[in-house]
């Protein structure tokens, strides 16, 4: 498939907000890219359509409830089906921030037993700091190849990637907390880990949440659906990135999430 028969549904409602930016990282590919709000996704549009869904960050519907629930829980009462079978069907999903949060509360991350879970098997709990935290954070890359949205990224490179949320600590309910945790190590569905400047495993502020095991990005078992808390989008360009004037990088290090993705689904598809 050439890249600009690429069809990138970006999802919205009220309350969302980043989508402009994660539909000109992939317009800027050459990609085919659309802002769909979801009313047009349930009554007008087919998700068959595209090859790619991307739900973007923000405060979907408020993030009354939790964040991300009402989002998904509107999702699911309408496009379950449809959901699953493109994932099944080896289309990539993707959330970043609140979009993490979405996929998680949908039950397709982390998704260990199934395409989709029933019910959340993980959360996006308040952060430690008890506060919107927005700050550059370092992610060591983990993925020994399984994610598909992070294949043109080195193994263990340290990528900087600016995080804005109030929710985003990763969590697994405490009876199970063990049990799933290394699941998702053995299944190779751990993507990012926040780091230090020395690329150490450290907590606050490098943490900014408190999440388990410095977890910032996570992966189904088949490596298409993708959610992480910080926001590659928004270092797309080299220059948006804070210390740009001092160490030079060819391009921002969120370009590679997109390329990635466009790249698995020229190949695929």
């Amino acid at each position: 498939m050439d890249t600009n028969d690429i069809r990138v549904a970006v999802l919205l409602i009220e309350g969302t907000n980043n989508e402009q930016e994660v539909y000109l990282a992939f317009k800027r590919l050459g990609a085919d890219p659309e802002l769909l709000h979801l009313k047009q996704l349930i009554s007008k549009k087919d998700l068959s359509d595209y090859q790619c869904l991307m739900i973007p960050g923000g405060f979907s519907a408020g993030d009354y409830v939790r964040a991300g629930a009402i989002f998904a829980a509107r999702i699911k009462s309408a496009l379950r089906k449809q959901l699953m079978e493109f994932a099944e069907n080896g289309y990539p999903i993707g959330g970043i921030c609140n979009g993490f949060q979405v996929l998680v509360e949908l039950g397709l991350l982390p998704a260990l037993e199934s395409k989709m879970s029933d019910y959340p098997q993980a959360s996006l709990a308040i952060n430690d700091s008890a506060r919107f935290e927005c700050r550059p954070t370092l992610l060591k890359h983990e993925s020994k190849g399984n994610c598909i949205f992070t294949k043109d990224i080195p193994y263990q490179e340290v990528v900087l990637m600016p995080s804005a949320h109030a929710e985003g600590k990763f969590l697994f309910p405490l009876e199970k907390q063990d049990e799933y945790l290394q699941r998702l190590i053995d299944n190779d569905q751990v993507v990012f880990r926040y780091v230090d400047t020395q690329g150490n495993y450290a907590s606050y502020p490098w943490n900014p949440n408190g999440s388990l095991y410095n977890i910032a990005a996570i992966c189904n078992l088949e490596g298409n659906v993708f959610g992480m808390m910080p926001h590659p989008e928004r270092v797309f360009y080299r220059y948006t990135h804070p210390d740009w004037t001092r160490v030079y990088k060819e391009n921002g290090d969120g370009k590679a999430i997109f390329e990635s993705v466009l790249e698995y689904i020229r190949r695929k598809f």
